[in-house]
C-alpha cells in the first residue's frame, strides 16, 4: 500500500464485496476545511482517519469530527474511524480514542466503529470496510 500525505484532495474508487466506494480523501489542514462541504452531497458514509500516535492533535481531530457529523448532509451517516498507526509503541488504543474523540456523545444518533489500522501494511482495513459494508 502506497501512502502519501493529502495536500488538497485525492479521489479513489474502491471495490469491496458488493460495494463500489468513491472515496474523497480531503486534507485536514485548517485552510482546506472550508472546502469540505463541497464533498457532502450524496455521501452515504464517513470514513475518518485518525493518527493514533498524535496525542498533541487529538483534540483538533475531535473538533473536526464533531463539526463534520453535525452537518445536515452528514448527520446520521455511518461513521468508520480508522485508528491508524497502531504499529507505533505510543499509539492510543481504540478505547482511548473513543474517549478522546467523545464518541459516547454519539450513542443513539450515529452508528460508528473504531477500527485499529496500519495503513502501510493494510492491517485492519478489511475489517473496517467489512463493518462499513454492513452499516451503509
Amino acid at each position: 500500500i502506497t501512502t502519501t500525505p493529502t495536500i488538497a484532495s485525492n479521489v479513489e474508487t474502491l471495490e469491496f464485496k458488493n460495494l463500489s466506494v468513491t472515496a474523497w480523501d480531503v486534507g485536514g489542514r485548517h485552510n482546506i476545511q472550508p472546502l469540505w462541504r463541497h464533498y457532502y452531497q450524496n455521501t452515504n458514509a464517513i470514513v475518518f482517519v485518525v493518527d493514533s500516535n498524535d496525542r498533541e492533535r487529538i483534540n483538533d481531530a475531535s473538533e473536526q469530527l464533531h463539526s463534520l457529523i453535525n452537518e445536515d448532509e452528514l448527520r446520521d451517516k455511518p461513521l468508520l474511524i480508522l485508528a491508524n498507526k497502531q504499529d507505533l509503541p505510543n499509539a492510543m488504543s481504540t478505547i482511548e480514542l473513543q474517549d478522546k474523540l467523545g464518541l459516547d456523545k454519539l450513542i443513539g444518533h450515529t452508528i460508528w466503529c473504531v477500527q485499529a489500522t496500519v495503513a502501510t501494511t493494510g492491517d485492519g482495513l478489511y475489517e473496517g470496510f467489512e463493518w462499513l459494508s454492513k452499516a451503509a
